[in-house]
């Protein structure tokens, strides 16, 4: 699998909106029909999605994510030899995209993009070749050569899906620190420094946290406490949460749940994590039993209990966002050719179904700005 990474330029991402405006960026496949990347905005009643623009016709632009300034957002798409960054702007009066640049991703297939939180920086993990890299930002947004490349090494259990690395995405801690990137091909979420200065990524020490062997690490969340993490795991369908040393950036592992129900029978892959504003939940994504599993979080261990599963009323729901008023929650269901909006319960955590329904083919991530 091989995939660029897309950037789109967004100036001033609020030009010309009410303040309370939520965008949402939908990266999807595109060889069932999609063109690329989906610009929506969120109906703060309704919890439905009404499309604004879309990107240049672009493969497979997957994964996206979102300047911290409120300039750029960044897609994976999967076509070429090897990973690349592509530069789009963005007209903030049209909201056409235009292509600017592109650098390679230095690796293949990169499935998992994010950026620092001062803008800085773009950083990607490579599933196919096992590696992250760094990717400066320059002034007027375009992305220069990646100045820092590293290679994971090793291999699990699984003999099908672990022979060897796959990063699977890459975290940057609240303080902007340190950078961690789950690896499902060797049951690792290994743990990186953040040279500002330098542009590089550091080894740190401790160098990695250590998960189950056969779990394969997929995506990674922080709590808004700063004191916990928690970590999705792909292949035993399963989340562990973490005691996070904001210090050192070494993580203790505290307890392991499963995202499925006790006499679930079939197959099933987890997929995206992500906490609720208020901290007292967590939502974790199951492809296969094709739900969201809900958790309550305990707020001084960190620990979860679960709350139930609720159906995505699609197939395979590759990924999820929550409104940053933790209102409404959009399921992805990649499989499902949908977007399904759900109302989240303040005091109960309960998901449920506001009958708003996007329709758009194979969507792989969603991410939302206010």
């Amino acid at each position: 699998m091989s995939q660029v990474i897309a950037m789109i330029c967004l100036n001033c991402l609020s030009a010309g909106s009410q303040p309370s405006e939520v965008l949402v960026y939908v990266g999807t496949y595109t060889n069932k029909g999609s063109e690329g990347v989906y610009v929506y905005r969120l109906d703060s009643g309704t919890g439905g999605l009404k499309e604004v623009s879309k990107s240049p016709r672009l493969k497979d632009p997957s994964f996206v994510a979102i300047d911290p300034k409120g300039r750029c957002i960044y897609a994976v798409r999967e076509s070429g030899p090897v990973g690349a960054v592509i530069a789009l702007a963005r007209n903030p009066a049209t909201n056409e995209l235009t292509i600017l640049n592109e650098q390679p991703s230095g690796g293949q297939g990169p499935c998992y993009v994010t950026v620092d939180r001062e803008g800085r920086f773009a950083l990607a993990a490579n599933y196919g070749s096992g590696s992250v890299a760094l990717l400066p930002i320059a002034d007027d947004g375009r992305l220069q050569p990646a100045s820092s490349v590293i290679q994971h090494e090793g291999s699990s259990v699984n003999r099908s899906r672990q022979k060897g690395p796959h990063a699977h995405s890459i975290v940057l801690d609240p303080a902007n620190r340190f950078a961690y990137a789950p690896d499902l091909g060797i049951d690792k979420i290994m743990i990186y420094r953040l040279d500002r200065a330098q542009g590089k990524l550091v080894p740190n020490d401790p160098p990695f946290a250590k998960c189950e062997p056969g779990s394969g690490p997929r995506h990674f969340t922080f709590h808004p406490d700063g004191k916990h993490a928690y970590v999705i795991e792909e292949l035993s369908c399963t989340v562990t949460a973490f005691e996070y040393d904001a210090a050192t950036g070494a993580l203790k592992s505290l307890q392991k749940i499963s995202t499925l129900p006790q006499d679930f029978k079939g197959n099933s892959t987890c997929a995206e994590i992500q906490v609720h504003p208020s901290g007292r939940f967590l939502y974790g994504s199951n492809r296969g039993h094709d739900s969201i599993a809900v958790f309550a979080i305990d707020a001084k261990t960190g620990g979860l209990r679960s709350l139930g599963f609720t159906p995505t009323q699609g197939k395979n729901p590759r990924n999820f966002a929550i409104d940053p008023s933790g209102t409404f929650l959009l399921a992805a269901n990649q499989d499902g050719n949908s977007i399904v909006s759900f109302r989240i319960n303040q005091e109960t955590g309960e998901l449920t179904p506001t009958g708003q329904v996007c329709q758009v083919s194979m969507p792989v991530c969603v991410k939302m700005v206010k």
